[in-house]
Parts: structure tokens; sequence; C-alpha cells
């Protein structure tokens, strides 16, 4: 059956080429992809989906299922394709939607054989508020075997780890005054924004290794005589575990304490994007694409061990159900994501051919799961296994 899921994917290459490089060359930024989400879903539909939009309120979220009308696994791809301020699909976000709804597409041509449902997630907004986190909260991944994504890259890459991540923001409200007149009679915001920067890079000396605090300041004062009454800045606080960077984020709340308490501010500590817990890579799942690769003609010497890539709102979905993240090449020079190099090279020929390879590696590991229930029993009892663990 693998060889026709294949040949489902290669009798749509082009459409699901031409879906690609149009979302591609017109770029919506995380919660704003109106056309993409159109496009995507108006394709499943056409391949016998059943759509639902604007899942949990999001207008850019959906779901499209395919019910085999026969018991069997459940498996979902899951789909984003957001972009990047200013530097559009530099992410490769157009080929991680469009190689989703192509994996599933592929399987649906062999799952009336063997039971079972497919489901395609539209998972907006990845890079920002990534809806997969209330996706995942309200419980639409409970019922789901595995969960399958790729994302492109310069080289192949299995299912590694990624940090748990809070977005943090903090306003200081301080009084204003005339900077040269009174300067005595102001409170200044920005001077706690800045004494809160001075904490923190004494605080990074003093924290393991895999922690990664970074900020910005987004507010600081409107004119330079006048002392600023509000200041703000935006921080990621990330480590390896939730945990973990729960616990790091106790100590940059006291330092931003610290910093309301010497200049006489008030503070008001937000979180502005969701939190991402860890990914939890299943490695059965993952051990079981890597064997699809290696069938396909990736000799493993090509494939690099999972390396710590930022934070992904898939660590919260693997909190719920068996899920992976593995990389793809689709590039032959070695460009990193977020560039302007990554972004052109993976709207060429090149990299959407790369796509096709990754859906059919997707829809041959959903298969496995579908028909090899010794495979989903171990693929299962990690994951029990992983998630008790983590929560002790």
């Amino acid at each position: 059956m693998k060889p026709m899921i294949s040949e489902t994917i290669d009798q749509y290459a082009d459409s699901l080429k031409a879906l690609a490089s149009w979302i591609g060359s017109h770029p919506e930024l995380g919660h704003e992809e109106v056309m993409a989400a159109a496009k995507l879903t108006a394709m499943l539909e056409e391949h016998g989906f059943s759509v639902e939009r604007g899942v949990l309120g999001i207008p850019t979220a959906f779901l499209a299922v395919y019910d085999s009308g026969r018991p069997g696994p459940t498996v979902a791809f899951l789909c984003e394709y957001d972009a990047l301020p200013e530097l559009g699909h530099a992410c490769g976000h157009h080929l991680i939607g469009t190689m989703g709804a192509g994996a599933a597409i592929g399987l649906k041509s062999a799952i009336d054989g063997c039971g079972g449902t497919i489901r395609v997630y539209g998972t907006p907004a990845e890079e920002t508020k990534g809806a997969k986190v209330p996706m995942a909260a309200e419980g639409l991944f409970d019922d789901v075997d595995v969960a399958l994504m790729a994302h492109p890259y310069y080289t192949f890459e299995a299912s590694g780890e990624s940090l748990a991540m809070d977005a943090l923001q903090f306003a200081y409200k301080g009084k204003p005054a005339h900077a040269a007149a009174s300067p005595h009679e102001g409170i200044n915001a920005l001077d706690a924004v800045l004494l809160l920067f001075s904490s923190i890079n004494a605080l990074r000396q003093q924290v393991t290794s895999d922690v990664r605090i970074h900020g910005i300041i987004t507010e600081g004062g409107k004119a330079a005589n006048i002392i600023p009454e509000d200041a703000v800045a935006q921080f990621y606080v990330r480590a390896a575990t939730r945990p973990a960077t729960d616990a790091v984020v106790r100590r940059v709340l006291a330092c931003a304490e610290g910093a309301a308490l010497q200049t006489g501010c008030t503070l008001t500590v937000t979180n502005y994007e969701y939190s991402y817990d860890e990914l939890n890579t299943n490695r059965a799942l993952s051990n079981l694409f890597l064997a699809n690769l290696e069938q396909m003609g990736v000799g493993p010497e090509r494939i690099r061990q999972g390396q710590d890539h930022g934070s992904l709102d898939l660590g919260n979905v693997s909190r719920r159900c068996p899920a992976i993240h593995p990389y793809i090449q689709v590039i032959d020079e070695k460009h990193l994501l977020h560039t302007k190099e990554f972004r052109d090279l993976a709207m060429t020929e090149r990299a959407l051919d790369a796509m096709l390879f990754g859906a059919k590696a997707l829809a041959h590991t959903a298969y496995d799961v579908m028909t090899k229930p010794s495979l989903l029993k171990e693929i299962r009892e990690e994951f029990e296994r992983t998630t008790a663990s983590s929560t002790l």
C-alpha cells in the first residue's frame, strides 16, 4: 500500500507544489493567514475531507477529517502556515502546511482498506501565539493516537528536543515630570526597565546552560525632556523543562519586583503570548519515521541527531498524545531558518520536491501505525511512561 500512497501524492504533485508556492508568495502573519487557510481547506475538501473552520473561535484554525467508517487508530497531521514579519516564509511554513495536507491525501488512498481516521489540524501562529496551545488545552488531541509533522531544514534531523518557554511582559508605571525643571517630581519608569535588564544580565551567570532569557524594550518614553511615566519590556524565558522554566520565571519576577521597589514604580506582569511546554519526542514513533526515511533511500549517515531549535507549540501537543517533529532536507546549502537565504531557497523546485518526499515519509509512517498494532502499543506505552515521569 505504501507505493499506492506515494503514487497518489505524485498524482497531485503539481497542485501541491502550486499551493505551496502560492502560500510562499503570499505570506501572512500569525492569526492573519486567511488566504492560506482557505486554500488548504479547499484542497482537503476536494479530496473528501470534512472541514470545520474557525476551530475554538480562532478564525484561521481548522480541523479536516476523513473517517474510513471502520475501527482503527486516529492519526493527525499538523499544518503550519504563518509567516515572519518582514522575512515572509523564512521558516518554511508554506512547505509544512502543504506537506501535512499532502500526507493526508496520500494516506487517504489506503485507509479504507485498513480502517481508522485521518485528521488534519490547521494550527495558526506557531511563531507567536501558537494555536496548538489552546487546542491541546481543550483536549482536541486527547483521542489522537499519533501526531505527525515535519519541518524543512538544510539537513535531515531526527525529532529531538525543544525548550519550554514563557513570554512575559513587564509594564512599569511611574510619574511624569519635566526632566530639566522638576525631575525630582517624577518617577522614572524607564529606569525600572533598565534595572530589570541589569538584574537579568546578572542572573544569567547563575543559571544552567539550557536557560535562555532575552528581551526588548517596547516602550521607553515619549520625549527626552519628560520623565517617562510608562515603560514596557517583553522577555522570553526558556529552559529545558517546564518545571525548570517555572523556577527561572520566579527568579525573573523577583528581578522585576526589585526594579519596581528601587524606583517607586508600580509593576504589572502579563503573559503576552502562550506558554510552550518542551517537546516530548516519542522515540518509538521517531524511530519508525527514520526507518521509513531509510526505506525511501535516506541513509542513516545523512540524518543528524535531534537538536534543540528553540521552542515549539507542538510541545504542548506532545503532552497529550505521542508526537514527533523531525526535519526534512529541502535545500543543499547550509542556511539557517529565519534568514532570507533559506526563504528564497525554500521556494525553489528542489524544495518543493523535498516537500513531496516529506509528505510521503509522514504518510508511510502513519500507515505503519494504523496497520501494525504492536508498533502502536509500543508507542502508547512509551508515551504513558514518559508523560507520567514528567509530572512527578
